[in-house]
């Protein structure tokens, strides 16, 4: 019973129930447009229908005979086709089929006429629109697939998509009825994307409804998958909270408790509170708002709840609350009351009220009958309307076949009127062609004067031709004189290019060896310089091997054996103490020939790759003054030990460096692969350098560095800014050839 209540608030509310602040607000609109003619044209179609939805149909009417009028002047057809539909679907509305059809005839002619699609295509959904409402349901289709077609292939305008998702819309309703689902919900779908591109919220809520319905049908058809029904669910929530986001433009302030009804019937099944909720939501709402359907709507969801917890008093008040409701509708739904009369008089029964039970169950008969006879004489009505309309169509047949008489005698009229022209013609040619023929003699004999007069010509030709090519012959011998003369120059200026080319061709290979020699040579020198650097770098590392041993070992060493050398075997005391510092000693030795050892060849490296050893050496260089970072980015240890190691040490020497000249407190170290390419940066927070002043030649560091690079074949870029830091980046091939 309560479902039949929400198919009701589906069918009707959404085309008839707006606020009436709309209708101000388009009245205002409309006023303040009185000078500019196309704005107010645009205007006219929506004001219409609102003041026709809101039962003011003299006013709509009046607005679109002016509005019409207007349009009709235009040279544009596009608004008196729009308005002309309009005004028939309202007539259709009103039952004023004549007028309707007329209209509709008027909208089509001016479609016509205009090149719009946008208004082809709303003449062709207001042509569908009132075919369904006839019950020509295959027609409609036809007609909203045109209006589909039209409107696909239009310029995007700001009411296009509204139109477009209205067809679409009409589409899902009546493959809905058809028990088309899978049409249904592909129109469905389609129709919240037009409304989400129009961005209307009006439409965006109408949308989701529609989306919800969709999904709660294929529920009731399936109800083990409950995916279904939490898509119903999902969609009826959007559309609460759309609602809810933008209330101020909702054109319908009873969309709220439209929403909650439908919400509250897919909870009754399956979640008695979140049912409660959405129904007393529903009650709430319709009361503030005064539309009767719905509040008899959320009473009936509230009387079922009752039910279900055994509260027969509180069901049957609700229930009556529901009918009171009901008869204050201006559209009556006599099924409903009937559910309503029928779950009174069960309700009544269960509580062991049969008096009671028995008075609802004669009222429910009562009117069962009432219904039914009503039926019964709309029945008889509609068939003497048809009986008439036959006799009509029978009249306008036996017109039609005398019309058809006739008409087959003035045929047979004109057939004997041909036959006496085509004999009066037939006069005619013999006389001509008896003028024909003495044109043809005269003709004859012009002809062989013409003919002699020809063959003296021919004579005269011939004579002419002989002389001709006497004088022809001359010329061209004189011409042959030329042609040998030019020939032979031509030759001669032939042999010359090609000696030229020639010599030019053997100075230009003589210059490429030359230039291939320089490069090579170049080549060469560029090898040497690295060779040399690397070399120089290698004497440094040696040089510094060697301070290293001297300084540090050779120094802690000389340390021991000095405190050795004055030990006194007699003093047990202070030679436990010396020999305690001796190999305390000896301890420190042992750690810096390690570090010593470590630097010349880091054991990491060899042992677990370049990562682990820059981590470790990054480690080891840091100190409360200063914190070294390591960052590896997609790094899979690809590079053979030789370059690591060459790596390795760019990557000492560029920290040594920061360390040294830069002040810094912070470095970041980073390796990254990409494409065959290493990318390594080293980057500082120290004081930074002018790096256009720099002669990397004359700085033994970077020249050593540089000379590292080339040798990988790799390039440097240098990026360093005064007092706020350093940022050397190399990119080196993993693999070359």
């Amino acid at each position: 019973m309560y479902r039949l209540l929400f198919i009701f608030t589906l069918l009707v509310f959404p085309f008839f129930a707006q606020a009436q602040d709309v209708v101000r607000k388009l009245e205002k609109e409309y006023n303040s447009s009185s000078n500019n003619i196309i704005e107010r044209l645009n205007l006219a179609p929506k004001y219409a229908k609102a003041l026709f939805s809101h039962n003011l149909k003299s006013q709509s009417y009046q607005i679109l005979e002016t509005s019409i009028s207007i349009a009709a002047k235009q040279t544009d057809g596009k608004y008196a086709a729009i308005l002309y539909a309009v005004q028939a679907m309202n007539y259709r509305l009103d039952n004023k089929d004549a007028q309707s059809s007329k209209s509709l005839d008027m909208a089509k002619m001016y479609s016509l006429k205009t090149n719009s699609n946008e208004a082809k295509g709303y003449f062709q959904y207001a042509k569908g629109w009132l075919l369904i409402r006839n019950n020509k349901t295959t027609d409609a289709v036809a007609a909203y697939l045109k209006a589909i077609d039209y409107y696909e292939n239009s310029p995007t305008t700001s009411t296009l998509y509204g139109r477009y998702a209205t067809v679409v819309k009409e589409l899902s309703t009546i493959y809905s009825n058809l028990n088309e689902y899978q049409l249904e919900e592909k129109y469905s779908k389609q129709f919240l994307l037009l409304a989400s591109r129009q961005n209307d919220p009006n439409l965006i809520f109408d949308a989701y409804m529609r989306m919800g319905y969709v999904y709660e049908q294929k529920y009731g058809q399936n109800p083990s998958d409950i995916e279904l029904r939490n898509k119903a669910e999902q969609y009826y929530l959007q559309s609460i909270k759309t609602f809810n986001k933008n209330k101020d433009v909702m054109l319908n302030k009873t969309n709220l408790s439209y929403a909650a009804i439908n919400l509250a019937n897919l909870y009754t099944g399956f979640d008695r509170d979140k049912a409660m909720q959405y129904a007393q939501l529903a009650n709430s709402a319709s009361l503030e708002t005064g539309d009767a359907i719905h509040i008899a709507s959320s009473f009936g969801i509230l009387a079922e709840l009752a039910v279900q917890d055994k509260e027969y008093d509180l069901a049957k008040s609700y229930f009556l609350k529901a009918s009171m409701e009901i008869g204050k509708s201006p559209v009556r739904d006599y099924n409903i009351e009937l559910s309503i009369l029928e779950s009174l008089s069960q309700i009544s029964e269960q509580q062991g009220n049969y008096k009671e039970a028995l008075a609802y169950y004669k009222s429910y008969v009562d009117k069962y009958k009432s219904v039914y006879d009503q039926e019964k004489l709309d029945i008889t009505k509609r068939l003497e309307s048809q009986f008439d309309k036959e006799r009509q169509e029978q009249k306008y047949v036996k017109l039609q076949l005398e019309s058809d008489k006739k008409a087959q005698q003035i045929k047979l009229i004109n057939i004997l009127r041909a036959q006496r022209e085509q004999v009066y013609n037939n006069l005619k040619l013999v006389e001509e062609n008896q003028r024909e023929r003495l044109k043809f003699s005269e003709l004859e004999s012009e002809k062989k004067e013409q003919q002699l007069r020809l063959a003296k010509l021919e004579t005269e030709q011939k004579n002419n031709d002989i002389s001709n090519y006497k004088k022809l012959l001359t010329f061209k011998e004189k011409i042959n004189t030329y042609y040998i003369v030019f020939i032979l120059i031509f030759i001669v200026l032939i042999i010359l290019l090609l000696y030229a080319y020639k010599q030019r061709a053997k100075s230009m290979k003589q210059r490429d060896e030359l230039h291939a020699l320089a490069m090579e040579k170049e080549k060469q020198n560029s090898k040497i310089s690295t060779l040399t650097a690397l070399l120089e770098g290698q004497e440094q590392e040696r040089g510094r091997l060697a301070r290293d041993l001297h300084d540090g070992l050779g120094g802690l060493l000389s340390g021991t054996k000095l405190q050795l050398s004055y030990l006194d075997p007699h003093q047990s005391g202070n030679m436990q103490e010396g020999i305690s510092k001796s190999i305390s000693q000896i301890d420190g030795a042992v750690e810096e020939l390690r570090r010593v050892a470590h630097n010349l060849m880091p054991d990491l490296l060899m042992k677990y790759g370049l990562e682990a050893a820059i981590q470790e050496f990054a480690t080891r260089m840091s100190n409360n003054a200063l914190d070294i970072h390591a960052e590896f980015i997609n790094y899979s240890n690809s590079i053979s030990e030789e370059k690591q190691l060459t790596i390795y040490r760019i990557i000492q020497e560029l920290v040594n460096n920061a360390i040294k000249h830069a002040h810094t407190s912070e470095i970041i170290i980073q390796i990254s692969e990409e494409e065959n390419v290493l990318h390594l940066t080293v980057e500082d927070n120290g004081k930074g350098f002018d790096h256009k002043k720099l002669d990397v030649k004359k700085t033994a560091g970077f020249h050593n560095i540089e000379s590292r690079v080339q040798f990988l074949r790799g390039t440097m870029n240098i990026t360093s800014e005064l007092n706020i830091g350093t940022s050397i980046e190399l990119q080196i091939p993993i693999h070359y050839t």
